[in-house]
């Protein structure tokens, strides 16, 4: 009877330990997919940004959802396939931000503050081309606002316009 009940217990603790790792691979297969996206450094002014570029319909749709953090000094360009009064949400997406709506020469035309799961549409309030997201404050404290420009723009590939 112990030894049965070893047996059950050594497998019940494997099979905890390989569910375990199982759930780790999922949640790290997640992340690196999160992180696989292509990264660029623009500027506003002196402060560096380091973004990751959202290039494509899949990309821009999932773009900061589920991540819990952002590195301050961190955020995500989207790339529109047209300038247009783009708007952006937060549904599942879990940490404050604010975005910038940008138009093709990389001035910024309107910053939106967007609440964590907040459907909420925030529109660009002229033709946009790019649409970049920081933590919530970010340009604020850096006394960024409208008609400030991001610079590095031209640096990202024709193909992903």
């Amino acid at each position: 009877m112990k030894r049965d009940f070893h047996s059950r217990l050594k497998y019940a603790t494997s099979t905890l330990g390989a569910a375990m790792a199982g759930l780790m691979i999922c949640a790290g297969s997640a992340q690196a997919q999160q992180s696989s996206l292509p990264s660029t450094t623009l500027s506003a002014g002196i402060h560096l940004i380091q973004v990751e570029v959202a290039r494509n319909q899949e990309t821009r749709s999932q773009g900061l959802m589920g991540r819990k953090s952002m590195a301050q000094g961190a955020g995500m360009l989207f790339l529109f396939d047209e300038s247009a009064a783009h708007c952006m949400w937060m549904k599942n997406t879990l940490i404050p931000l604010s975005v910038a709506f940008l138009d093709e020469r990389g001035q910024i035309l309107n910053i939106a503050d967007m609440q964590p799961l907040d459907e909420t549409t925030h529109c660009a309030t002229r033709p946009a081309r790019y649409a970049l997201e920081m933590n919530q404050g970010w340009f604020k404290k850096r006394g960024i606002a409208a008609g400030a420009s991001i610079q590095g723009l031209e640096r990202l590939s024709p193909a992903a316009r």
